[in-house]
């Protein structure tokens, strides 16, 4: 099952699936809506069973395309649908969605019991107490490059093991661990002053030197609020304080994560840059994909470099940390009101640095510490709204 089958995440998953027909069969896609050609020429492709569409306006064209087409698979309208989908019957639900919306979908999967393939780093970080509850053991397995480099270097405890254990023998394994080290391309403005950013237009912000992404992921990227919300989700994926979790630049984008442990080692995972590989682990988890993409070519000499990341200039990190630590809705409001942010700066009406400085303003306005009780999803809903009009005042104002 893919969701988010005509995004980025999605054309690569389904790349990597019909290259490997004995490995893969997709039963369920969804998407948003606004490509419905191309929704309806995957569907026929890999011949799937149900079609989800979040946009329910656009559910009856994708519904003529398909019998046009030929195709009998169920059309499914709606934020509902879209979630109903994510239930279908299959090993893997790939959670390409991006944004908030992809929440419902991520607790629908883990709630049928399916494996969790998460791309959507959203739907962890705004419902982080509800998807870490619905999760199973080793019921998600991280797409985000990043991520997918951690957990492979993080050190596992096979399930054979853990009967023969005693929980300090496992805690003690885990506590090897010294931090974790995120690395960040630093984007188009890698160097620039917070000064040289003023003037930045959306065409210069999506011009990434190194990934091919979509519109808000890529903006996300140059300010460097992917990278705060990467911290977050490695939090809740590994449990480790955001004083041990450190995020470097490193250009080349080739080293994507590391580990470092207290005897003073460090494993790194590298790979080219390319989300057909973490797209592949994660779909067919635990077993690799062969082939999914080319590997390093070590004929060729290779300069690999490190830097500090520049807080003054990109302070989005510093930010997530701070949001990430005081739990609650605080995560879900730094999200919300960023993907208003972003669309504002998109439709040129919003400079580039301010879409970090609208953040803060909003989550300084409204932080909800986490005091241990439980999240409710009606709860996260209500901040991702508030967020999101609070922000867009903020950018009215400004305009």
């Amino acid at each position: 099952m893919i969701l988010g089958s005509t995004g980025s995440i999605g054309t690569q998953a389904i790349e990597v699936v019909t290259a490997a027909p004995d490995r893969f069969r997709v039963t369920a896609l969804a998407a948003g809506g606004g490509r419905p050609a191309l929704l309806a020429d995957q569907a026929c492709a890999l011949g799937v069973e149900a079609v989800a569409v979040a946009d329910p306006g656009a559910a009856p064209e994708v519904a003529r395309l398909l019998r046009e087409r030929g195709s009998a698979a169920k059309v499914l309208a709606g934020a509902e649908g879209v979630a109903e989908a994510a239930t279908w019957p299959c090993d893997v639900v790939l959670n390409g969605i991006t944004g908030a919306l992809g929440l419902e979908s991520t607790l629908a999967a883990l709630r049928a019991g399916r494996l969790l393939a998460l791309a959507n780093k959203e739907s962890l970080i705004i419902g982080g107490p509800l998807v870490r509850a619905a999760a199973q053991p080793g019921q998600i397995v991280p797409v985000d490059s990043e991520h997918f480099a951690l957990a492979q270097c993080f050190p596992r405890v096979p399930a054979a093991e853990l009967a023969s254990l005693a929980q300090g023998q496992v805690d003690a394994r885990l506590g090897e661990v010294s931090r974790l080290v995120i690395t960040a391309s630093g984007g188009p403005f890698r160097g620039r002053s917070r000064a040289d950013l003023g003037g930045v237009t959306p065409g210069d912000a999506l011009a990434h030197p190194t990934w091919s992404m979509g519109p808000v992921i890529t903006v996300n990227s140059a300010t460097l609020v992917n990278k705060g919300l990467e911290v977050i989700e490695a939090h809740l994926l590994f449990d480790v304080p955001f004083d041990r979790i450190q995020v470097v630049v490193h250009p080349q984008s080739v080293v994507h994560s590391m580990v470092e442990f207290t005897d003073g080692s460090t494993l790194a995972q590298a790979s080219p840059p390319s989300m057909r590989i973490p797209i592949a682990y994660g779909i067919g988890w635990p077993h690799r994909v062969g082939g999914a993409a080319p590997a390093i070519d070590w004929t060729r000499a290779h300069t690999w470099t490190f830097e500090p990341l520049d807080d003054e200039a990109f302070p989005a990190v510093r930010l997530a940390c701070e949001v990430g630590a005081a739990g609650g809705t605080a995560p879900a409001v730094y999200n919300a009101a960023n993907e208003e942010a972003v669309a504002a700066f998109l439709g040129e009406r919003l400079a580039f640095p301010a879409i970090v400085d609208t953040v803060a303003r909003v989550v300084s306005e409204q932080q909800r510490a986490d005091t241990g009780s439980a999240l409710s999803l009606a709860e996260v809903y209500a901040a991702d709204e508030w967020a999101r009009n609070r922000a867009r005042e903020l950018i009215a104002r400004s305009a």
